[in-house]
Formats: C-alpha cells, structure tokens, sequence
C-alpha cells in the first residue's frame, strides 16, 4: 500500500475545506429565506446579521401567498407552460434530432449548419416581438411556449446520443417491420433515457425559472406566470393586497411574505431536481459534442 505524500494529505484537505466552504456559501442564503419566512416579523425586522433558527414560529406569511389569487394563477400559468412546453419541447427536439442522426437524410450538413448559426446569431428582440405579434400571440400563454419550442444546444446533445445507438440496433428494428416513428420511440428513447431526462431537466427548468418573455408579451396580470409575480413583488414591492388584513407594522409582514414567496416559487423545482439529478451527468457525457 502506497503512502501517501504530505502534499498530497495537503491538497485533499485544501479541497475538502474549500468544497465545504463552497457547499456553505450556496446553501445558507436559501436556510436563511426559509428561516425567515417562518419568523416573527417583528423579529425579522430587528435581527442583523446570520440567524440559524426560526424565531416564533408563524404561519401568517404563508396564508397570505395562498390566499392571494394572483399566486393562484401565477402557479397555474406556470404549471402550464412548464407541462405543455416541455412536453412540446421534447417532442420537436427527439424528431430532430433522431432526423439529423440518421446518415441517408438529404442536406443533412447545411441544415445542421443553421441550426448551429442560431446559436450566435438571432434576429434580435424587435423582430422577435414583431413575429409573436403577427402571429396573434401577444397577451398569451404561448407566446412563452412556441418561440422557444426547441435549443439548438439541447438538440446537438440529443444528436449525439442518438448517434452513439448502434447502427445494427435500428437495422434488427427495420426487418421487424419498423418505421422511422417505432424506431424513434421504441429504440431511440428507451436507449437514451439519461439524455431524456437531461432535457427535461433544462427544458422544465428554464420554463419555470423564464420571466423575461412574460414581461415583453403579457398585458394582463391573469396571464402572469409565477416568476413574473415574483419579480413584482420583489422588485416593485407589491405586497399591499397580502399585507391588507394582517396586524402589527405591514412593511415587517411585507418582508416575511417576501421570503415566504420566495419559498413557495422555488420550492417544486427544488423538490424535483434531486430526483432527475443522478442522470445528469450520465445523460450529458452520453450526449457530449464530439467529432
């Protein structure tokens, strides 16, 4: 058994004492909104500096977020836009990608070439707008769906693991009988799930974290997903109809029902994320780029 330097002792206890640092520094501004958002506001208020422990456990911040309709709709809006969009974006990322990883599809290089060329290059917000807006989209929940049906980036990922299925695999498929449709989702998916739900990991992800396309298309606040009532109440300090009924100084509650809103927002996507994260880094290095 081969000792170990000191440099090398030196070195792994650096590194563990710079992850843990590290696993800190992320995890404490998320244990201090959930701390807070549970505390006495008139506590909250008070308090400077790290808390570690809820303070009066309250409850209020939280019936007032559940209790205001426009978080109501704000979830629904996003649960839509995340089930349907992703759903679509799957969809049109595995038919292109199973498109362009076959070797007898005409003008397969030119194609690939702009779908590449979108990645640096777009037309820009103005045109973006002006086509959302001929195509009867604005003030629509869809407007945050079909302009971003499909990333160029997770389509070369699906590429590539597509391309790394054996060629004999589709050949037994086509003497069975099977077509391009059977293939693709009988052979192709089942034999790419880790990049599946790579995919549905970023697709779902950028859904429900997306608030720039809402603030450019939506007029009407019923059609508001949650991550722009979010930035209203964080930023514009909208919390007026929340703190209407509650006692003691509104702008202690304001803060608290900031923090609980904070919670609410985040919390599904956190909840699901460890589930889907053990094919992470397997569904990327299947789908990695390469030549």
């Amino acid at each position: 058994m081969n000792k170990r330097s000191a440099g090398e002792r030196i070195f792994d206890s650096s590194n563990i004492f710079f992850m843990l640092l590290l696993m800190f520094a992320t995890f404490y501004p998320f244990w201090y909104v959930l701390v807070a958002s549970f505390s006495d506001p008139g506590w909250i208020a008070q308090t400077r500096g790290m808390i570690w422990w809820p303070h009066g456990i309250n409850l209020e911040s939280y019936k007032a977020v559940f209790h205001n309709p426009i978080i109501i709709s704000g979830y629904l809006n996003t649960l839509f836009v995340v089930i349907v969009g992703t759903l679509l974006n799957l969809i049109m990322t595995s038919f292109g990608a199973y498109a362009l990883s076959r070797n007898n599809v005409m003008l397969k290089n030119p194609i690939m070439f702009m779908i590449v060329f979108t990645m640096f290059f777009n037309g820009g917000l103005i045109p973006t707008y002006m086509l959302v807006n001929g195509l009867g989209m604005l003030d629509s929940l869809w407007s945050l769906i079909f302009p971003v049906a499909m990333s160029a980036f997770n389509l070369i990922i699906m590429r590539t693991a597509f391309q790394a299925v054996p060629v004999s695999l589709e050949e037994s498929a086509r003497l069975e009988g099977a077509n391009d449709f059977v293939i693709l989702w009988r052979v192709m998916i089942p034999l790419s799930l880790p990049v599946v739900a790579v995919m549905f990991l970023f697709y779902g992800v950028a859904h429900w974290n997306s608030w720039f396309n809402a603030l450019i298309y939506m007029r009407d606040r019923e059609h508001y997903p949650l991550q722009l009532i979010l930035r209203e109440i964080l930023i514009s300090n909208s919390t007026d109809n929340m703190t209407a009924n509650s006692g003691g100084n509104k702008l202690e509650v304001a803060m608290t029902i900031k923090y609980a809103t904070i919670i609410v927002a985040t919390g599904p996507i956190l909840i699901l994320y460890p589930y889907l994260q053990k094919f992470f880094v397997k569904g990327v290095m299947i789908g990695a780029i390469k030549e």
